[in-house]
């Protein structure tokens, strides 16, 4: 990397975390929420996701500063702990997340736009035709260097929490009590029936946190490695308290049916029952500028993986090249050409916001549980009680969410896991490794039987997309 590149700061790896997290599933998470869970399923969903995620928050943190020689975070974790396998298979599973993270940011965004410009609705061929065309301009922003793009990205990142924060001060005042606890359970207390309730928001809120690590994916970047844990709790403590704020604040203002039949952006609707027609308008403008900003900080993100990993050796060469600026230019291509491909999900996906989303979320899977278990075993070695306390609760949060993603998207989801056999074959070739040791055949051999349950599965009609 040359000498006289330009660090990023704390306030730009705090911006780039909020900015990766939030984006347009803010906008959206009352609905999402509400679609299959009472409020007191939503707080007790609420509660399971701080606790997990801020240990998680911990174990980056405390990983980046324990070993900053990992510069590639979430993969290079794996790699550590468990094999170049689960290193690769991490890598793969969080580029996947992010790539299709874009996708899900799209067909919110044009259904945004759709507000002002009717000719979109986010899912017709308008909006994949304006959905590429912004793709590959974030495209050529990012090859101007890494350094302009974050920029742009903390000027935006501020920008979008205005409308949040005008939607959580007018909540307050609208807030009715009454209604919050209308139907608190969704019926009489059943215990099965809350937590199948709870269990249905796992996605959802895994989902607005993806993003979590982004400081830690470019800390090779960073001014000072310390700042990277820093930037990380901040940025995450800030948005939970932003989300549940949200969440909560909706629940009060409009009944769980009325809030699950809300078009997209729904924060907006939930802001016109009080204001008015200007409520919509100014939170529609809001979630623009969001996912313009969470569109250029996944792609900083999906580009920059891929290229620490080739240098690792764990994904194939050709991903490791940079251009003039800077810019890993051939991992850039490669993913927004897949992004591009998946922009046609648009046209024959029922609902391909919640498709994408879910099927970004069960990617990230792998990679979160597998960094909580290397900060356990890195714990254990080295007798940190404390911290092997925090891995331990992170990695039952990461099993957790395993079985609440439901057996669909973990299917699909494995497809994509097995296409990366191929690549990782290669890859190790490249560098002269033998491919798969026993015990990893075996992975490789799960991923493949998923992956064709899930294709019969998809033939038959018993999931779709």
């Amino acid at each position: 990397m040359a000498e006289n590149e330009k660090k990023l700061g704390l306030f730009a790896l705090i911006a780039l975390v909020v900015g990766s997290m939030i984006g347009g599933g803010a906008f959206n998470i009352a609905t999402d929420m509400a679609t299959g869970a009472s409020t007191g399923a939503i707080i007790i969903g609420w509660l399971i996701t701080g606790i997990g995620m801020i240990c998680l928050g911990f174990c980056f943190q405390n990983l980046t500063n324990k070993r900053p020689d990992l510069e590639g975070g979430v993969f290079s974790y794996a790699k550590a702990g468990f094999g170049d396998y689960w290193g690769f298979n991490s890598a793969w599973g969080y580029w996947l997340s992010a790539w299709l993270g874009n996708v899900a940011y799209a067909t919110l965004l044009f259904s945004s736009i759709g507000y002002f410009l009717p000719v979109f609705d986010g899912q017709n061929l308008a909006s994949i035709i304006g959905s590429s065309l912004l793709l590959w301009a974030v495209v050529f922003l990012i090859l101007g260097g890494v350094q302009s793009a974050a920029l742009v990205n903390t000027v935006v990142t501020i920008a979008k929490l205005v409308p949040i924060f005008l939607f959580i001060i007018i909540g307050i005042f609208a807030f009715n009590i009454d209604q919050f606890n209308m139907d608190f359970w969704g019926g009489d207390f059943n215990l099965a029936d809350v937590m199948g309730q709870t269990k249905s928001t796992m996605l959802v809120t895994l989902w607005v946190f993806i993003g979590i690590e982004g400081a830690v994916v470019l800390s090779s970047r960073a001014e000072h490695k310390k700042d990277v844990g820093k930037a990380t709790i901040i940025g995450l403590v800030s948005t939970l308290l932003i989300y549940i704020m949200i969440s909560l604040l909706s629940t009060g203002i409009m009944s769980r049916s009325e809030l699950a039949d809300l078009k997209s952006p729904s924060m907006a609707y939930v802001l016109e029952s009080v204001v008015g027609p200007w409520g919509a308008t100014f939170v529609n403008l809001g979630l623009i500028i969001s996912v313009l900003g969470a569109w250029l900080g996944w792609t900083l993100l999906a580009s920059e993986l891929p290229y620490l990993a080739a240098l690792d050796g764990v994904l194939p060469k050709y991903f490791a090249k940079e251009n003039k600026n800077k810019a890993p230019v051939n991992s850039l291509i490669v993913t927004n050409v897949l992004i591009q491909i998946f922009l046609l999900t648009f046209l024959f996906s029922d609902k391909p916001y919640n498709f994408a989303f879910s099927l970004a979320s069960s990617a990230i899977l792998v990679p979160y549980l597998f960094s909580a278990l290397y900060q356990v075993k890195y714990s254990m070695e080295k007798k940190e009680t404390k911290q092997m306390g925090i891995g331990i609760v992170a990695s039952v949060y990461g099993a957790w969410l395993l079985y609440a993603a439901g057996i669909d998207y973990l299917v699909l989801t494995a497809v994509l896991y097995a296409l990366g056999i191929f690549v990782y074959r290669y890859a190790q070739k490249e560098n002269g490794k033998k491919a798969f040791k026993p015990f990893e055949l075996v992975w490789a051999g799960l991923f493949v039987v998923f992956g064709v349950i899930a294709i019969f599965m998809l033939a038959t009609g018993k999931i779709s997309i």
